[in-house]
């Protein structure tokens, strides 16, 4: 028995284990979920992502010339990202470990990196490590990785499902090549399940299934993009099928729903998805688009968005896009805000909707924000001119020995309650920060202005 425990075997990601670890191995290989024993082997076994790894793409040659430098796959979910690495894994010279950063530690890092030295002193043999969901190391961890990458001890591969430059340390960034993964088409997705159908090995081909085109295309469809639950979605409603008299496995469109019943909503509240939905959401409305804005909205509240945040966003956007060319926005904005704050979700989308189709649907006008950032930059940028003696408060005992309020005219004392005087301090008063559009409401405002200051604006 102790014989052949000293039995050594390599596995295909470079693991070295006795004859048992071995065994156990394998048999773990054959209990696996679909979706991992579908994983592509070879660059031609892989469904998708073109614009990286197809014919003549800077990312395929350099894995079939075995000529990788540090990398970081950056992807949703089901994407390849591991599996770009495991094919790497495949076709290089190199020695490949792998970690992932949920369960390795310092200590992890310092001794791959302690081995990866060793081995190319010895044997001159590079050492690719990849680090899967690396944007869970922290800082002090991945800043343990910056040596060994930056004189070429390790090469790093690192594979993340947040953005890179929000959870990755500058230097790695900086050291390494950047590959965007992006969710899988229908297309690719029905590829998928179609190889893993016919595979008899790997796959489900042994039990004889019988999968309709309305079942394949339900399961491609929720899966939205993701390879890994449309593989496990299938597998189960193949697995779970009684067969006929025929030994076939029969899985109907009723199966298929039962198999993978909701779409996920890929939403992350403090990554990527919270940013760059509420961004579509703001330029929907500020694209006068009502069906873009309701749609954005909706996925942030099925995502379990905080309806506070959507409500603050909607009322900044009614000042800041439509502002006086429809001054009615931003009261049904701060409206929606409060009914948010009074009768909460679910009932609070349909106040928010309201809002978010009124913004859309109105005149646009960024005067407002024009205005003010002119005349902040002016506070800044100038001296600070006196208040004008005639606008200076004069409700004091002596205020009116001082000249304060002297000459100062009431408005309301003259026809349509306006009066020509000076408001500006007198270094400003050529200055004219608010520019009224000609949308909407605000061409009437224009229109007015213009004609009562035009002798002296």
């Amino acid at each position: 028995m102790n014989i052949c425990r000293n039995i050594v075997w390599w596995d295909d990601g470079g693991w070295q284990m006795d004859l048992f670890e071995y065994h156990a191995a394998q048999q773990r290989k054959k209990e696996a979920p679909l979706a991992d024993r579908m994983r592509p082997r070879t660059l031609d076994e892989f469904i998708g992502q073109e614009h990286i790894v197809g014919q003549g793409r800077l990312l395929r040659r350099a894995i079939e010339a075995d000529r990788i430098t540090s990398l970081i796959f950056y992807g949703p979910p089901g994407t390849g990202k591991t599996t770009l690495a495991r094919i790497i894994a495949n076709h290089t010279a190199s020695f490949f470990e792998s970690l992932n950063a949920v369960s390795s530690g310092v200590a992890d890092l310092r001794r791959v990196v302690s081995e990866a030295q060793e081995r190319y002193k010895l044997h001159g043999k590079r050492t690719i490590i990849f680090v899967d969901e690396i944007h869970r190391f922290n800082r002090a961890q991945q800043d343990a990785l910056l040596p060994a990458v930056e004189d070429g001890t390790i090469i790093l591969i690192g594979a993340t499902t947040e953005n890179p430059f929000f959870e990755i340390n500058s230097p790695l960034i900086s050291r390494s090549r950047i590959f965007r993964l992006e969710p899988l088409s229908g297309e690719g997705i029905l590829r998928i399940l179609a190889a893993a159908l016919d595979d008899s090995e790997r796959g489900l081909a042994r039990f004889k299934p019988v999968v309709d085109e309305t079942a394949l295309q339900h399961l491609a469809n929720i899966a939205d993009g993701d390879a890994r639950v449309a593989l496990n979605a299938l597998e189960l409603a193949v697995l779970t099928t009684e067969a006929d008299a025929s030994g076939q496995r029969h899985v109907t469109l009723e199966i298929a729903e039962e198999s993978i019943q909701r779409r996920q909503i890929r939403y992350d509240k403090t990554g990527d998805n919270h940013y760059d939905v509420i961004s579509a959401f703001i330029k929907s409305m500020r694209g006068s688009d009502p069906d873009a804005a309701v749609y954005w909205l909706a996925r942030m509240i099925e995502a379990g968005e905080d309806a506070r945040f959507i409500a603050r966003r909607i009322v900044v956007h009614a000042a800041e896009d439509v502002g006086m060319a429809d001054p009615m926005a931003l009261v049904l904005a701060v409206s929606a805000a409060q009914a948010v704050e009074f009768i909460g979700l679910p009932e609070a989308r349909i106040p928010l909707a309201q809002a978010a189709i009124y913004i859309a649907c109105a005149h646009k006008s960024n005067s407002t924000v024009n205005a003010i950032d002119s005349a902040l930059k002016a506070v800044r940028d100038e001296p600070n001119s006196a208040v004008p003696a005639h606008l200076k408060d004069a409700s004091y005992a002596g205020a009116a020995r001082l000249g304060h309020g002297v000459d100062y005219q009431y408005p309301h004392n003259f026809p349509e309650h306006f009066v020509l005087q000076q408001y500006l301090p007198g270094a400003m008063v050529t200055k004219q920060f608010y520019l009224p559009s000609e949308n909407g409401a605000e061409a009437k405002v224009k229109e007015r202005l213009t004609r009562l200051w035009q002798d002296d604006k």
